[in-house]
């Protein structure tokens, strides 16, 4: 899936955090995409690629 996400948008993932969250909200884009949970708060940065490979559903 070759999702065109921004800065702001809460997505919907096809595997949950290991805290039980499954949505997060982009907060860096770029090369690495840096997303926060929005049950726990942790903030996770990885590849581009591999979180988009992951997104479920873009909710807004």
């Amino acid at each position: 899936m070759s999702a065109v996400v921004k800065v702001g948008d809460r997505v919907e993932m096809k595997k949950q955090h290991p805290c039980g969250g499954k949505t997060f909200v982009i907060l860096r884009v770029g090369m690495d995409l840096k997303i926060k949970c929005e049950k726990c708060g942790r903030e996770i940065m990885a590849p581009r690629k591999k979180i988009e490979k992951g997104i479920k559903l873009i909710l807004e």
